[in-house]
């Protein structure tokens, strides 16, 4: 959290300042790269790439300075590109773009009580709110309240004025900005890319969307006591305002929960497997932020009282068809039974997997059995690295090394080109589970991950 000299006073959220802030930062960086080029012209071919890779880093590191500045939705849309673009974006730009995440410099309260009493009226009233935010981020910040009527804990994710209404005006510009400094290839599949973080741009500043997940969610977990979900507090919602009742516990990495027994960390793994497994066998959708800061761990005492997962964020839920998921359930059954020819065959009746080359196909199905290892079993799987799957088919997924021992064999692999872009469903889903494998790296846990998807095949 920053201290309170660090906070902002106000946002540019007048289309013409951001404009204007952003082309100047982009013919700059523009120059930048006219002018590295033209020092390039007698050097050999290595010193070329090397000054050139030197320059693409400055330049997107100048960039996303500025771009930082602005906040609001030309943030959140860079984190996007960061989150989602490693497949059409150069390296240097989505580590640039990556600091993006940190740059959670939060509005000063004078701010944001004005907007709040537009929003709520004379409900403010009935709120004691604490002016200190609890959590900010690049489209809104969230403040720890109370009902002064029952004493109830609650917390207003308040989104930052003007951040829904600049969405397509913020996107035009990042996108100019990209052209204007040559950061990105202008291909077909960027232009698609593009087009679905607009729409999961908009998607995210919909708090009505967003409640509504939140109670499907709770529904759909409501007889489980390894989970919890917030409830809303429809009284104090607005457009702009997402109000829910205020849920205690711990980072995921913090000391208390890592230093827990090695069966509790087990559990706790397990229930976050356990979601994403269901997501796509059950529900049919799946919160595709992997960010940890959506999570958060209440311990319990070992004994009666379960540890439980909570869920806080549920703005980026995405749905899935039945094709695509019926593509996807091949896929995990096919890693269940570590079968190469099952995972070819299940390859099919998507345009991406249907237009790949037969001939290129058991290759990339092999990287799909390496990334679903842990569903497998020592019976058989074969390839094994010593000590990853013990007797009783527990995944140990520390020593496991497999999100590096996939982009190795994706890198490595005949079918490389395939991966290039491929469609922004299957690259939802993999976000989703590269980022449960980390959650259970950092758990070092080891989990029977077949238990819990052997009910589904």
């Amino acid at each position: 959290m920053s201290d309170r000299k660090d906070k902002l006073k106000n946002l540019k959220t007048s289309s013409v300042d951001r404009r204007l802030s952003l082309v100047k930062a982009s013919l700059l960086a523009g120059t930048r790269w006219a002018t590295s080029n033209a020092t390039t012209m007698f050097s050999n071919e290595e010193e070329k790439e090397r000054k050139r890779k030197k320059a693409l880093k400055d330049q997107a590191e100048y960039l996303v300075g500025e771009i930082g500045k602005l906040k609001g939705s030309i943030v959140k849309i860079g984190q996007m590109m960061a989150l989602y673009g490693e497949h059409f974006l150069p390296e240097e730009v989505t580590q640039a773009l990556n600091n993006l995440n940190n740059q959670t410099v939060a509005l000063e309260w004078s701010a944001i009580a004005p907007h709040l009493k537009a929003q709520l009226g004379h409900k403010l009233d009935q709120l004691e709110i604490d002016p200190e935010p609890i959590g900010t981020a690049s489209l809104a910040q969230v403040h720890r309240a109370k009902r002064k009527s029952d004493g109830l804990d609650i917390v207003l994710k308040i989104q930052y004025p003007g951040v829904a209404s600049a969405i397509d005006s913020d996107m035009n510009l990042f996108k100019s900005m990209l052209k204007l400094t040559h950061l990105v290839p202008q291909t077909r599949e960027f232009d698609q890319w593009f087009e679905e973080v607009r729409e999961m741009m908009h998607r995210e500043v919909d708090y009505k969307i967003e409640a509504a997940t939140t109670r499907r969610f709770a529904n759909y977990l409501k007889d489980d006591p390894r989970y919890v979900v917030p409830q809303i507090i429809d009284d104090y919602c607005t457009p702009q305002i997402l109000c829910m009742t205020f849920e205690q516990g711990l980072a995921v990495n913090s000391p208390a929960v890592l230093s827990l027994p090695q069966q509790r960390r087990n559990q706790i793994a397990e229930a976050a497997l356990d979601i994403a497994i269901r997501e796509l066998f059950e529900w049919g959708e799946m919160q595709t932020d992997p960010n940890f800061g959506n999570y958060l761990v209440r311990i319990g005492n070992g004994e009666a009282q379960l540890d439980q997962i909570v869920l806080l964020d549920f703005g980026a839920i995405r749905q899935f068809d039945d094709k695509l998921l019926k593509i996807a359930h091949g896929l995990i059954a096919a890693g269940y039974k570590h079968n190469l020819e099952m995972m070819v065959n299940a390859m099919t009746g998507y345009d991406f997997f249907d237009l790949i080359p037969p001939s290129i196909k058991p290759d990339m199905a092999k990287v799909f059995l390496l990334a679903t290892e842990p569903f497998s079993c020592l019976e058989n799987n074969a390839d094994f690295p010593a000590g990853v799957m013990d007797n009783m088919n527990r995944y140990h997924w520390k020593p496991s090394q497999l999100h590096s021992r996939v982009m190795q064999r994706a890198s490595k692999s005949m079918a490389s080109r395939y991966f290039s872009v491929p469609p922004k469903e299957f690259m939802f889903i993999s976000r989703k589970f590269i980022g449960a494998y980390t959650f259970m790296t950092v758990l070092d846990a080891q989990t029977n991950v077949r238990k819990i998807v052997q009910r589904f095949i």
